[in-house]
């Protein structure tokens, strides 16, 4: 359920020749009303928005992510003028921290070099869950994207949640406050409400 008027998007990856992902396009708006319901259980005959078809499919929430903050989850993968974090919990494996030659964990091993360090906060910032972060020495809060207010529906995928949006379990439970989070619409996620990549191996579409 989501009240407030956050519009909701349409979000494509772009993919190189190579099938890795580049960029984030942005395309159509779905809606701008100011409360409506999205799809979790992965059935919905009119995703990205729920129909009820949740009940006949006897989808059960069990929201069971883990309450915690981010930096409590999160571990240092290197740090060399900047320190990059990484919680493999919410991890939705789009793709961007990394190519065929190389990935942000091989990078933190060694970024004495700026060009390298410049590679790892393009991949950091295109990652949607937010698993991986970075800040730069001296700072003691992560350096965050200027995203917008806005519910990103990424093909085939979760949704894309930014702008500081907050997020409250079945349960009744308060997520900590992030300015990118993934939410599961697969209904297959053993992390909900947060998305933990399980739409990939479920085949999940949503055409």
């Amino acid at each position: 359920m989501v009240s407030g008027g956050v519009p909701v998007v349409r979000k494509t990856a772009v993919h190189s020749e190579h099938g890795e992902p580049m960029a984030w396009k942005t395309s159509d708006s779905l809606t701008e009303r100011a409360g409506y319901a999205l799809c979790r259980c992965g059935v919905s005959a009119n995703k990205p928005f729920c129909d009820g078809a949740h009940k006949d499919a006897g989808f059960e929430g069990n929201d069971s992510a883990d309450a915690s903050t981010y930096a409590e989850r999160a571990n240092e993968l290197g740090s060399n003028g900047i320190t990059v974090s990484d919680d493999r919990s919410i991890c939705v494996h789009a793709g961007f921290c990394g190519n065929r030659h190389t990935n942000v964990w091989k990078q933190t091993k060694d970024m004495s070099e700026s060009t390298v360090r410049l590679a790892v906060i393009n991949e950091v910032e295109k990652c949607p869950s937010g698993a991986i972060t970075y800040r730069f020495d001296g700072d003691e809060a992560d350096t965050e994207p200027d995203y917008p207010v806005q519910i990103g529906v990424i093909d085939d995928g979760p949704l894309w949640v930014t702008g500081a949006i907050p997020v409250t379990t079945s349960e009744g439970v308060e997520l900590e406050v992030r300015n990118r989070v993934t939410l599961c619409r697969c209904g297959q996620s053993a992390n909900k409400p947060l998305c933990d990549g399980a739409h990939k191996e479920a085949g999940f579409t949503d055409s």
